[in-house]
């Protein structure tokens, strides 16, 4: 069965991130990582071969309005999805929408669980005026849950990844 245009939509901007995430951590650690592959509902969106070893990806993208998020999707949002982003608008500066937005994510991929031994959580930044730099300065203030199934958790710094990853947990 062919997926819905939405659907492939999401899937085609997962393995857009997990392959800048890929060309990263691979340029930054010298570690091989390869094969990308998508996975079924209950498993994390992605997996690749890290060093030889099956490594899952969950995805995550972080948009900074709706707005920003319709025009990067190209496409209207779903109800739920437009009163988050709404919410982080209400929010004065942009570090502060930084941290809020990063802290839903984190809170709410926390609250998932996955049958597998390996599993990286890589979040995706979609906004412009945040880069590698920034989110390495508000990182004391990022809040990671306590409970999580991630082994690690990674931020591709910007929509192309021009600014590299940062490392948020452990």
């Amino acid at each position: 069965m062919e997926p819905h245009r939405s659907e492939q939509e999401k899937i085609n901007l997962e393995h857009q991130a997990a392959k800048l995430f890929m060309r990263w951590y691979e340029h930054d650690t010298g570690k091989h990582i390869r094969h990308l592959w998508h996975n079924r509902p209950n498993k994390p969106d992605t997996s690749c071969l890290l060093e030889g070893q099956r490594l899952d990806l969950e995805i995550a993208h972080l948009y900074g309005s709706e707005q920003e998020a319709m025009e990067i999707l190209g496409r209207e949002l779903s109800d739920e999805t437009r009163q988050e982003l709404r919410k982080l608008t209400q929010t004065n500066t942009p570090d502060k929408r930084l941290l809020n937005a990063l802290n839903r994510i984190l809170f709410n991929k926390s609250q998932k669980h996955y049958k597998t031994e390996h599993v990286w959580l890589v979040i995706r930044n979609a906004h412009p005026a945040w880069d590698a730099k920034q989110i390495s300065d508000l990182q004391h203030c990022i809040n990671i849950p306590a409970s999580h199934p991630f082994e690690q958790i990674w931020m591709v710094a910007d929509w192309d990844g021009k600014s590299g990853i940062v490392q948020l947990f452990p």
